[in-house]
Parts: C-alpha cells; sequence; structure tokens
C-alpha cells in the first residue's frame, strides 16, 4: 500500500485537541458517571495515530468494565471514503459524511461494539457512542467537546452541570425548530441541502403532536404523536409509528412511515436547559432507508425560533 501524502478532507476537519466530560448512562438511560477526555489524531509519515487520555468517574455498575489504566491508542487508515481503525485499542472502520462520521468498531479493552456517532460542528462536536454485548445495549456515552483552548474550562464545567439532563422538548408552549440539513447520499456523495421545520404542539405535559416538514432536495410532510415516558419516547401515528430512547441530552429513534420508509436518528440538545428555550440548538443526525436500504444521511443544527 503505497504511503498516503496527506491527511483526508475529513482528518483535516478534525485535526487539534478535543477536550469534553462525557457522561455515561445504563442501557436505561440512567446516568451514571464522567468520563474526562482529551483527545487527539495525529497525522505523521503517511500515518494516523488517534489518542485519548482520561479516566472515569463514578460509573456505578460499570465503573469496573470502563475504567482502565492506560490511555486508548489505536492506528487509523485514513481515506475520504472510509476509515479503518487497526488497533490495538480499537477495530473496525467508519464512513463521513462531511462534517459527521458513523463508525462501528470493537474495543478489547471494554469488551463492547461500540456504533460511534461524532458530528463536528466548527470547534464543537457532539458525541456519542452507543455500547452493545452482543445485540444487547450494555450503556453509552455522550456529551460536547471543543477544541478551542479558551473554552475548555466552560465546556467542562457545562457537561458537569448538565451530563444527566434528560432531553425534553417544550411541555405547555407550541415551539418550532428549524435549519438547513446538509443531505449526502449512501455512497457519500454530498447532494446539497433541505430545510427542515419541526412543530411540536403540547396536548399535554407527556404527549405533543410533531408537524416536520422538509423542502429542497428532500421534500418530506408528516405528522405523529409523541407520548414521552420517563426516557423512553412513543411515535403513535398516522403517518409515523416507532419508538426513542433518551440518554442525556441524546435522544435516539427508530421510525417507521406506513410506506416502508424509516428512519434512525439522534437529536441531541447543544443547549442542555430542560424544555429548550427560543435560540437553544438541537444538533440532529438522520438516517433515511428506503423498503431496508439506506439512501441518504442528513445532519445539521436545528434552531428554536
Amino acid at each position: 500500500m503505497s504511503v498516503q501524502a496527506k491527511p483526508s478532507v475529513f482528518q483535516e476537519r478534525i485535526a487539534g485537541e478535543w477536550v469534553g466530560r462525557p457522561s455515561l448512562f445504563d442501557a436505561e438511560g440512567v446516568w451514571l458517571g464522567f468520563e474526562d477526555i482529551r483527545r487527539s489524531s495525529v497525522f505523521a509519515n503517511g500515518d494516523i495515530t488517534y489518542v485519548m487520555d482520561g479516566g472515569l468517574s463514578g460509573g456505578g455498575k460499570l465503573a469496573g468494565r470502563f475504567a482502565l489504566g492506560a490511555p486508548f491508542a489505536f492506528g487509523v487508515l485514513d481515506r475520504d471514503g472510509d476509515r479503518i481503525y487497526t488497533g490495538p485499542d480499537f477495530y473496525g472502520s467508519g464512513q463521513p459524511y462531511g462534517g459527521f462520521v458513523d463508525a462501528h468498531y470493537y474495543g478489547p479493552g471494554w469488551q463492547v461494539s461500540l456504533d460511534t456517532w461524532n458530528q463536528t460542528l466548527g470547534d464543537t462536536q457532539a458525541y456519542s457512542s452507543v455500547l452493545y454485548q452482543g445485540p444487547a445495549v450494555v450503556g453509552v456515552f455522550d456529551g460536547v467537546y471543543t477544541r478551542d483552548p479558551a473554552l475548555v474550562d466552560e465546556r467542562v464545567a457545562t457537561e458537569t452541570r448538565c451530563g444527566a439532563v434528560t432531553f425534553t422538548l417544550p411541555t405547555k408552549d407550541e415551539s418550532r425548530f428549524t435549519g438547513d440539513l446538509e443531505v449526502w447520499t449512501a455512497d457519500q456523495v454530498d447532494i446539497g441541502k433541505t430545510r427542515m421545520s419541526l412543530t411540536v404542539d403540547p396536548l399535554g405535559l407527556l404527549t405533543a403532536e410533531h408537524h416536520l416538514t422538509m423542502s429542497g432536495v428532500l421534500e418530506s410532510d408528516v405528522r405523529t404523536t409523541v407520548r414521552r415516558d420517563g426516557a423512553r419516547s412513543f411515535h403513535e401515528g398516522p403517518d409515523i409509528w416507532g419508538n426513542g430512547q433518551a440518554y442525556g441530552r441524546a435522544h435516539f429513534v427508530r421510525l417507521h412511515q406506513t410506506d416502508g420508509r424509516r428512519l434512525v436518528g439522534r437529536e441531541f440538545m447543544l443547549d442542555a436547559e430542560p424544555g429548550m428555550g427560543p435560540g437553544s440548538r438541537m444538533a440532529v443526525v438522520y438516517q433515511l432507508f428506503e423498503r431496508n436500504r439506506l439512501t441518504v444521511v442528513v445532519h445539521g443544527v436545528l434552531e428554536r425560533e
């Protein structure tokens, strides 16, 4: 294999040291503790080495499994189309779609498979790793990182204060979240943007009607009634059926439309106060499937009007 002369576009996008304090949750969304992390990936002599240094604070019943005695380090074969993780601490691969990377790999030290979604928004990253034992969820790490040295103390303080906050949309007043989202094909081609609007009309303290529209590259106009039960959510028609689970500020959904289309997504409260007041931002990633085939990946930021 030839030596890579320069890093990929995605590697250049994530250059620098990222600092955060993501939270650890158990499989039911119960907050357990923090992971203090500094991570960076270094390109040198055609090779990339990814390093993560930090430790677990708390952790409850998962403390023994996720507390290790040395920093993580692993190689990355870096291409714009694929990132291959070559160990020794992680083995697997990831695919970037602009500033979002969808990665799947195994960590021998943690003894779990990981589905990691990392969404880079300038000097901010919305990060989550869902941890699996076979098909069963063991736990979830998620949080917000910064690479701006001037904002490190503020970011760590915010994560400490808000890490355990559960994803909750406004429950009494109608709200609308809008934004322009990037649209990428399954083979990682940027095909433009779609304008998304999500209107939340509360029907009670735990139930609301959601009206979602998209215009531009993607067109959509659907409604569903969403019922919240603690960290769980249920989409109960008429146009969309499915459910979701929140792990702190990150809400993961698996939704089905009556025409056979499917959506797998993550909605992440960047502004972590409960209820998300005007100006609050929500980073979203959606994978859209047509009859079980991935067609597009959509991601960006929605802001409450």
